[in-house]
């Protein structure tokens, strides 16, 4: 029968594009974030196989050539987190209208290209969360997620718990509403009292404003945790990648996904402090034969012309007599305790 030749599946199959939408590839291979990648898109940054494209309505596959600025868009990198102490008196923002410096201005030079998660304002310090992925910046910022995020934060005044108490029933600033918080007083210190403060929405200023709201002025707050984040032992300025398998617990990302460990705390000036090969497969120091080497390498560098023996520190008397020969030594400041 004639009246069979109704729907044609593969005309309806083909009536979806392959691939996925050009600002969640650029959010995705750590460009940027999706909006800004949009942003970027309208403003004719971006090329795709050669043509300026300037509506984010566009579907593109791993066959597309994509080039922002000039620069071509690689493979999307696996998904990494960082977790960064924040020094006070940095923007988070990759620029300032105001010439202020940035966060991104004293990261490590071999970080890739990243993304903060969230913001702490300019005169806040503390943990910011840092990502190569759009996508996972987004997922955690969403208000779905609920993370706990917590405060230490000093306030000028001698508050009391019922001070404290509207603030954990919730506020109204300027006919913005803040939810209820968790604030906990820990102590007094001269004219100054320290919070502990939890909350689970980012609205800018939240702290401050609200403790402005019941009387109390902030002169200091640290972000001191970001849901199962926290920021341990770091000192201002110190960046360490989240290990792979806490990464994959905490977001329920697949073992494909997370990357293999890169490393642990580091400084913003320091350069990559991997070991030789060569150091690595060299045997293990006797018990004692590291201090002896140590020592012996002291005494060479720091030998005065005449040396009485009471003079002599207590590292030294494990020396060997200067009379019997001894194998080369280490050059000053050489191998470690063994």
């Amino acid at each position: 029968m004639t009246g069979k030749e109704k729907p044609k599946a593969p005309a309806k199959a083909d009536d979806t594009p392959e691939g996925e939408r050009i600002a969640k590839v650029l959010s995705r291979a750590g460009i940027a974030s999706r909006r800004e990648a949009e942003r970027l898109i309208e403003l004719g940054e971006v090329k795709v196989n050669g043509k300026v494209i300037t509506s984010p309505a566009l579907n593109v596959t791993a066959k597309d050539k994509i080039t922002v600025r000039g620069e071509p868009v690689g493979a999307p990198e696996p998904p990494r987190l960082w977790l960064y102490y924040k020094p006070e008196g940095l923007v988070t923002s990759a620029s300032d209208e105001k010439g202020r410096d940035t966060i991104f201005d004293h990261l490590p030079e071999d970080l890739p290209r990243v993304m903060s998660i969230g913001r702490l304002d300019l005169n806040s310090e503390g943990l910011l969360l840092l990502t190569n992925d759009g996508e996972l910046k987004r997922r955690l910022e969403l208000p779905s997620t609920g993370w706990l995020r917590k405060y230490r934060v000093r306030v000028k005044g001698n508050p009391t718990d019922p001070t404290l108490e509207p603030l954990r029933k919730g506020v109204t600033v300027d006919g913005e509403r803040f939810l209820g918080m968790d604030v906990k007083l820990d102590r007094h210190q001269g004219a100054n009292a320290w919070l502990t403060v939890g909350l689970r929405e980012g609205k800018n200023r939240e702290i401050r404003r609200a403790m402005t709201h019941i009387g109390l002025t902030v002169n200091r707050l640290i972000r001191v945790s970001y849901g199962p984040f926290r920021l341990n032992e770091l000192k201002p300025g110190d960046v360490e990648e989240v290990k792979p398998r806490i990464l994959r617990e905490q977001l329920g990302l697949s073992e494909g996904d997370a990357p293999a460990p890169s490393g642990t705390a580091r400084k913003p000036e320091a350069k990559p402090t991997a070991k030789p090969a060569a150091k690595a497969a060299q045997p293990k120091l006797k018990p004692g034969e590291g201090l002896q080497q140590l020592s012996e390498a002291w005494q060479k560098a720091t030998r005065p012309p005449a040396r009485k023996a009471t003079d002599r520190p207590a590292s030294s008397r494990t020396a060997k007599p200067r009379t019997t020969p001894t194998r080369p030594g280490p050059r000053p400041g050489g191998p470690k305790k063994g």
